[in-house]
């Protein structure tokens, strides 16, 4: 009955599974599970997880996967901000000569307040980034895909059943309705010119693709209001322009701003009113800090732009012309086309604001294979897109801000309290939980031309090189203690004169990642080398023989390692690897690489507690890939455990309620929702529940599958998991 259930899932029969599975119910069948046997322990725990599948899954006809297809149409901000478009009434507008515009709380914000939504006004799919897809029969050649095959081409929402351009063998869309809106918008421009935007990068598409939404006449204006041969009073967007992309008329320079900077000038992007509109206007003068580039930057930006304008040049449609204009309208609009150099010089005037202002679109990914009960999730760029107000925030290496993503719509969260008059920041990328100060300075001066003065660098900076290495420190090999200094390091103990080389240490280190790494890609090969070892046509083992097995078999087989240290882990993996091959080595084979994975995994563990302290970024790599490997085994106590050291690293790293503590509980939660660890489960689910709402909000994927997980958990007696080290 349970096995019916699972296939009518399986083939989208939702109404029916749930019957199934009421019926199996009402049997007494399910009951039996409670007698303690371990395969009726199993079948309890299928049928838990069927139940909750059954809850979480939607019907065929129905759009794309959970929080993806209309949540953001519901969510909004709490008070809308008549001046700044999707922000709330929390948030004002400034401005000053040392930090530019940005943006500050009128009122004290509390953590997970929405502060900004906000939809791209342009944005394109990365094509040249691949993510990998859950493992299946139908994608067991390649098991990677592009982002473009997975999202829709204009909403980016995640899509099942694609609707295929006409023209190209490219775009990709939702439904006809973005197909079409599409195809007018922008893309009857870009369709033929496929090749050349895809070897051009993604920075001209957007560049392109933001010229056609704004339309000829908006663009000709601007530029020439900038080349000063046109006032700014017309700078203005025609009436067939599409909605939400009108233009603002520009503020005149010498009448006083009530609401501008310090100066009294008025805030760039504004209206006579104050008001900061999400459009071209305010597209156009993000600032593309054009004196700071290189020459060379800009000789290869300006040769790419040229290289598009001649092949749009070859087009006959171009420019492009409103559809369906009257003889007259179409006479009068040629007359007004601008020049090649027009364009061009918008585009260009793109690329280089792309470089400081562009936002990376992310979304969650699910890696692993069809049917694993815990789900490994990443972070992976979708697409290229300008926010003209979520562009507004400044830099911080300690954000108070969370921003994530809904198809083609921004969310902008406030991470902790703000108080009132307090700045609001986000990270551009170098994180103090990430890197140390030096590194991130660097990355801000070579990409975004600013040294950054925020907190957590005046902190790091003060306190000079002697400070702890962001990814955790060294231990003395005499004492344990902590090794501090620069080359060599001496013990922390004042009675230990230890010394140890920087050098050495690194080799050391970048030994064990080695490891570490060679465990992981063990875990991830795991169901293709068995399929392979596995085949009918091979009954004998070779592992030694071709195929993803060759190279790390022969690595951990061989005889002779780098240290004495290194021949003791080979003694380890070696003799679980002749038992695994023992009386049954097809049915033995099927958990071989998980076994050496731990084996490895454990090995790597005791090496690391020799010199590297309990906080190391490895330390909680290490535990995260044991715990990976005995959930894929079954084994949750033991996973659970493993996590639980893992998200002690996590926290000493990131703190209690980051981004990625949150990550790590969805995890742990998972694993004591398959142990049937009922009450420490629901716990952890109220845990992560609360961080990751107060980063992504309510309507979230995970937040809701967590809800959906503590609901079958209220309907299921807890069984005795005891914790396992």
């Amino acid at each position: 009955m349970l096995r019916k259930a699972e296939c009518l899932m399986a083939l989208g029969r939702r109404q029916e599974a749930a019957l199934a599975i009421r019926d199996l119910e009402q049997s007494g069948a399910a009951q039996q599970a409670s007698t303690g046997a371990p395969d009726l322990q199993a079948l309890q725990r299928r049928l838990s997880h069927l139940k909750a599948r059954v809850r979480e899954d939607k019907a065929p006809t129905e759009a794309p996967p959970l929080g993806a297809a209309h949540a953001s149409e519901e969510v909004g901000p709490r008070a809308k901000n008549e001046r700044i478009p999707g922000a709330s009434l929390s948030v004002s507008l400034c401005s000053d000569p040392s930090r530019g515009r940005y943006l500050i709380a009128t009122e004290d914000v509390l953590p997970g307040e929405l502060l900004v939504k906000e939809e791209a006004f342009v944005s394109v799919l990365n094509p040249g980034e691949t993510v990998g897809l859950r493992c299946g029969p139908e994608v067991q050649q390649d098991g990677r895909v592009a982002p473009g095959d997975r999202h829709c081409h204009r909403c980016l929402k995640p899509i099942v059943a694609t609707v295929p351009c006409q023209g190209c063998s490219y775009a990709k869309y939702c439904s006809e309705q973005c197909q079409q809106l599409a195809w007018e918008h922008y893309h009857r421009m870009e369709c033929p010119l496929g090749g050349t935007l895809l070897t051009l990068g993604v920075f001209c598409h957007v560049a392109l693709r933001t010229v056609l939404l704004a339309g000829l006449q908006a663009v000709s204006n601007l530029v020439k209001t900038v080349q000063g041969t046109v006032s700014s009073e017309a700078a203005s967007v025609p009436d067939e322009q599409p909605p939400g992309q009108k233009l603002n008329t520009w503020a005149d320079p010498a009448e006083s701003n009530p609401r501008g900077g310090a100066s009294g000038a008025p805030i760039p992007g504004c209206d006579r009113d104050g008001s900061y509109q999400s459009s071209y206007y305010t597209v156009f003068h993000l600032l593309p800090h054009t004196e700071k580039h290189s020459p060379e930057h800009k000789f290869l930006c300006g040769l790419s732009i040229l290289a598009l304008c001649r092949k749009l040049g070859d087009d006959d449609d171009w420019p492009p012309q409103a559809q369906g204009p009257s003889a007259q309208e179409a006479a009068l609009a040629t007359e007004r086309t601008p020049e090649p150099s027009v364009w061009a010089e918008a585009m260009l005037r793109h690329v280089l604001q792309l470089h400081c202002n562009a936002q990376g679109v992310t979304a969650l990914q699910e890696a692993g294979s069809e049917g694993d009960l815990v789900t490994e999730r990443r972070q992976v760029r979708l697409a290229t897109g300008l926010f003209p107000t979520i562009s507004l925030l400044n830099h911080s290496c300690r954000p108070n801000t969370s921003l994530s993503f809904r198809g083609s719509v921004g969310f902008v969260y406030a991470s902790r309290l703000i108080a009132r008059g307090q700045e609001i920041l986000h990270c551009y990328g170098p994180h103090e939980g990430r890197m140390d100060v030096a590194t991130r300075q660097q990355k801000l001066r070579s990409q975004y031309f600013f040294d950054c003065h925020c907190q957590a660098c005046q902190e790091e900076e003060a306190h000079g090189a002697g400070a702890t290495p962001k990814q955790g420190g060294f231990r003395c090999p005499t004492c344990k203690a902590t090794l501090q200094g620069l080359d060599p390091l001496g013990c922390s103990s004042r009675s230990c004169p230890a010394q140890v080389s920087r050098a050495h240490l690194l080799g050391q280190l970048g030994d064990l990642q080695q490891r570490v790494e060679t465990a992981g890609e063990l875990l991830r090969g795991d169901r293709t080398a068995t399929r392979w070892l596995c085949h009918p046509q091979r009954p004998e083992p070779a592992l030694s023989v071709g195929r993803p097995w060759r190279g790390w078999t022969a690595w951990l087989l061989q005889p002779g390692w780098q240290s004495s240290h290194d021949e003791s882990i080979v003694s380890d993996m070696c003799g679980p690897l002749r038992h695994s091959l023992g009386s049954d080595p097809k049915a033995s084979l099927t958990q071989l690489p998980r076994t050496l994975a731990i084996q490895l995994l454990l090995a790597c563990r005791r090496e690391a507690e020799d010199f590297l302290t309990s906080e190391h970024v490895l330390m909680g790599e290490i535990e995260d890939h044991l715990a990976q490997a005995y959930a894929s085994l079954g084994d949750w106590p033991r996973s659970a455990a493993h996590l639980r050291n893992s998200l002690q690293v996590v926290e000493a790293q990131h703190g209690p309620a980051s981004v990625e503590i949150g990550h790590e509980l969805f995890k742990l939660a998972q694993v004591l929702f398959n142990g049937f660890a009922v009450t420490e489960a629901v716990s952890v689910i109220e845990k992560a529940e609360k961080v990751l709402s107060l980063h992504f909000g309510p309507e979230n994927e995970q937040v809701q599958e967590l809800q959906q997980m503590k609901a079958c958990l209220s309907e299921v007696p807890s069984l005795p998991v005891g914790p396992t080290a």
